[in-house]
């Protein structure tokens, strides 16, 4: 007597076997597949987003460049405030490998107002800075509006507003400084690598001398070097600018700032990474609660297709290719939706979109594992079904 073997499924007809499952029972297939989808569409966001952030830091100080450096004064011994020597910035100068070097003063004791109707306590925290004329080269500053201080501006009461300056006072063709009366000549585009100038009202040098009774000593020296030897003039740049106390002097890298900002921003993106697994696993029970309810309502198939011959493995197979196809069905989803919530968010930010191949790849990895996991167990209930047991229960 020639022993019956039973007909081994191919991937296609697991497939379709696993498939059918799904289109039988479709709202239900998607309310589960959607928590597998909020999942990974949230992890899918966070990490293109904060990938985007990078690119757009990237691409900023490409533009901009790592090798501007400021000095200011720091403290004396006593806890006093420093100053720098009026000749710190013809000195700094001086320094080699420095190809450009600028200046701004804080002008004490002066307050702008857009009208004279503004009340004095109203400041805005908004500061007064004079501004030597080569300054915006220096710092890599553009315009947004009219013209920078020239020679002849920088001698009278004109004033160039920050970008942030700009928005808390509106469209003025002048503004009030200490009392008197400022033509507005331009507006600053934002400045990230010296954003201090954001909030500031800036005016020549000679004019904040003559108007504003500004002392001459400058308070932030911006310096740009040869790539190659920023640590060397960093290193130096202190006992430059004040040679008999170089200890009052505080020298820092704008560019450092902007990438601890960013460090920054990474813990954040991984408590919301944090957030997007918590949802992801939530997704995951729903699928396995989906995957157990069906194999209690079809336990008169299960029962039919082991009495035509079914192996425990295929029933297996059928009910883990199920949950696979769910969970996929999810992930796909998440991942579209996460990629288009990337773009359009990078888009509104003027960023460059970038969602990494590893998030892609780790989002249909993360709902493949969920798949397995969430569907062994009621894979493995349905293949011990007894044919007579679920036959007789159904």
């Amino acid at each position: 007597m020639t022993e019956l073997s039973p007909a081994r499924l191919r991937p296609g007809d697991l497939m379709r076997v696993g498939g059918s499952g799904i289109r039988a029972r479709p709202l239900r297939a998607v309310l589960s597949a959607l928590g597998i989808a909020i999942g990974i569409a949230a992890m899918t966001a966070v990490v293109g987003i904060s990938s985007s952030s990078r690119a757009d830091l990237d691409r900023q100080l490409a533009a901009l460049g790592t090798n501007l450096l400021t000095a200011g004064p720091g403290s004396t011994m006593f806890g006093e405030d420093a100053t720098l020597p009026d000749d710190a910035v013809p000195m700094i100068k001086r320094i080699g490998p420095v190809t450009a070097a600028s200046a701004t003063g804080t002008v004490e004791d002066t307050s702008v107002y857009r009208t004279d109707r503004i009340p004095k306590a109203q400041t805005g925290g908004i500061s007064v800075l004079a501004a030597q004329l080569d300054l915006p080269a220096t710092v890599g500053a553009a315009m947004a509006s009219g013209t920078w201080l020239n020679a002849a501006t920088g001698r009278y009461p004109a004033v160039v507003l920050g970008a942030t300056t700009a928005r808390r006072l509106g469209s003025v063709p002048a503004v009030l400084i200490g009392g008197r009366r400022y033509t507005v000549v331009g507006v600053l585009q934002p400045v990230p690598l010296a954003p201090e100038l954001d909030s500031a009202a800036l005016i020549g040098w000679d004019a904040a001398r003559t108007y504003a009774g500004f002392d001459g000593h400058a308070t932030t020296v911006y310096t740009r070097s040869k790539e190659s030897q920023v640590s060397a003039v960093q290193s130096v740049l202190a006992a430059t600018a004040n040679p008999e106390n170089p200890d009052e002097v505080k020298v820092s890298r704008p560019s450092d700032a902007l990438k601890a900002q960013q460090a920054t921003d990474n813990t954040f993106t991984q408590l919301l990474l944090g957030l997007g697994a918590v949802a992801l696993l939530v997704g995951g029970i729903g699928v396995a609660n989906t995957m157990v309810i069906s194999v209690l309502e079809r336990r008169a198939e299960i029962g039919l297709r082991r009495s035509l011959g079914a192996t425990r493995g295929q029933v297996r197979a059928q009910f883990i290719a199920e949950s696979l196809l769910l969970s996929l069905l999810g992930g796909a989803g998440g991942v579209l939706i996460g990629t288009a919530v990337t773009f359009a968010y990078a888009a509104a930010q003027s960023w460059p979109g970038v969602v990494p191949a590893w998030a892609l790849a780790g989002g249909v990895g993360a709902t493949v594992l969920i798949g397995a996991v969430a569907g062994w167990y009621p894979a493995v209930r349905a293949a011990r079904l007894p044919p007579t047991e679920a036959l007789a229960a159904a």
